[in-house]
């Protein structure tokens, strides 16, 4: 593919990141606005990891056998643009918790939808030697697209006298503004990736699908035995929640690994009795036989994205009490906090756009694991900096580290992934490392709320420390993951 044809291909997850960035910066907002306490963000926020748990393997799976004139990426993709383009007209207009609750889960399962594919189309289109820099060019749209989602709430209150305040339960209409603005972008830049890139060939056949391993004998009780473990284990843990008064949101962590463990358990039973296709329950099967590196970089990533997940939740209310003095979502200063902290996030998603293409390079001369490490310590280095940093000017420090860090996230791990799985199963096993993105920020959902609001007395500044520490022990396990395969 020529360089414009990459370009063309990845300009679609510019649309597909305006969702995300405008999401992290401003769902902690909608929620305290329509009053929210401090220690309820965390499972307010669980939709986008529970989407991204159920969808991202199912979507994986289907695009890997889907045929016809349209191609097996590009329907997934412009069908969840779409959708996702409509939650976003409707989701600052939520009048509830309840509302603005379902609408995020709508916006993120239809985004969900869209963005796996958009990686299995690099997989599927570009060579081994030319796919670092494929992720690379998705990384730049990525951040292009955060940036601007980032800073468009700033950007049109003080270049276009957009209004930034309004009345208590109410959300501004430049947060508004920035929402529908998201949403025409998004469906436009979608659908010029979709018009421009071609899938050839358009039907799916032995060549192009990958044969699907069946578990040994030796397989099957493994998997038994995993199933059960998940069963007894989500058991025990809704159990024990029940016995000592706990919230829902451990209620439904326990009612995931349960339905993880049924599909298991039903895969078993279903191939010792014949059955030669399990249709979706497949996907089991293949994380039982999920390359080694999959395994491995699973562990970086759910620091990675515990971490992340605390950031993403945390950052607003830490800023507006740590550096302007204020908890009150109604006050002028925390909507000035929360408008810096969009200019913070679209830094360090600026610094990822142009860091993206520096490290092809780097990673060619030292590795994919040390740079990904290196990378990951600039990002914990960057929330630590939220504690000790007094002035809230400065904070553009943790912006480069943190852009540092973000560079890498969204690029070195798919390309791994995509050098060590087969092509036939790019689609699935993207999905399949999609969870080990999204079972972190489930765990993140059910244990910071508490953590936050009890042993951390309602200060967020201590979620960010937390989070530092949590991209330090990912750098410390990126080494290791197979040096064969990530180098």
């Amino acid at each position: 593919m020529r360089f414009v044809q990459i370009w063309n291909m990845c300009l679609g997850l510019f649309g597909v990141q305006i969702v995300w960035g405008l999401q992290n910066v401003n769902t902690s907002r909608i929620f305290q606005t329509l009053g929210a306490n401090i220690d309820e963000l965390a499972i307010l926020w669980i939709a986008g990891p529970a989407a991204g748990l159920l969808i991202q393997p199912l979507i994986g799976h289907l695009s890997d056998r889907t045929s016809g004139r349209f191609g097996r990426r590009r329907p997934f993709i412009f069908v969840g643009a779409s959708l996702a383009a409509l939650a976003l007209f409707a989701m600052p207009n939520a009048q509830s918790l309840w509302s603005a609750s379902l609408l995020l889960w709508l916006l993120t399962a239809s985004i969900n939808v869209a963005m796996e594919p958009f990686r299995s189309l690099v997989a599927d289109k570009l060579p081994e030697g030319r796919r670092t820099t494929g992720f690379a060019m998705q990384v730049f749209f990525i951040g292009l697209g955060a940036v601007f989602a980032s800073a468009l709430p700033w950007m049109l209150t003080n270049w276009f006298a957009v209004s930034a305040h309004a009345e208590p339960g109410v959300l501004p209409m430049s947060v508004r503004a920035a929402f529908y603005i998201g949403g025409v972008c998004l469906f436009l830049a979608v659908g010029w990736s979709v018009l421009t890139t071609s899938e050839h060939p358009a039907r799916v056949g032995p060549e192009q699908t990958a044969a699907h391993v069946i578990p040994t004998a030796a397989g099957a009780a493994a998997l038994a035995r995993r199933g059960m473990g998940w069963l007894l284990g989500g058991g025990g843990v809704g159990l024990a929640a029940w016995f000592a008064g706990g919230k829902r949101e451990i209620y439904l962590l326990a009612a995931m690994a349960m339905v993880f463990g049924l599909a298991q358990l039903a895969a078993v039973w279903l191939r010792r009795r014949g059955r030669r296709s399990l249709g979706m329950l497949e996907i089991v099967e293949d994380i039982l036989h999920m390359p080694r590196l999959l395994a491995r970089l699973a562990i970086v990533q759910f620091f990675t994205w515990f971490g992340l997940f605390a950031m993403w939740i945390y950052a607003t209310p830490a800023v507006a009490a740590r550096h302007y003095g204020t908890a009150d979502p109604a006050s002028p200063a925390y909507h000035a906090a929360a408008d810096w902290v969009g200019i913070l996030f679209a830094g360090y998603n600026g610094v990822a756009a142009v860091g993206a293409f520096l490290l092809p390079p780097i990673a060619a001369r030292i590795g994919r694991r040390a740079t990904h490490a290196f990378c990951l310590i600039a990002g914990a280095a960057a929330l630590l900096g939220f504690a000790v940093i007094d002035d809230p000017r400065m904070l553009w420090l943790s912006a480069l580290g943190l852009g540092c860090a973000w560079a890498a996230i969204l690029s070195i791990p798919y390309a791994m992934v995509a050098s060590a799985v087969p092509p036939g199963k790019a689609g699935v096993y993207m999905g399949i490392h999609n969870m080990f993105l999204v079972l972190p920020q489930l765990v993140a959902a059910t244990v910071l709320g508490p953590l936050v609001g009890q042993m951390f007395h309602g200060q967020a500044i201590s979620a960010l420390l937390l989070s530092a520490a949590a991209l330090a022990l990912a750098a410390l396990c990126t080494f290791a993951i197979p040096r064969r395969d990530a180098a």
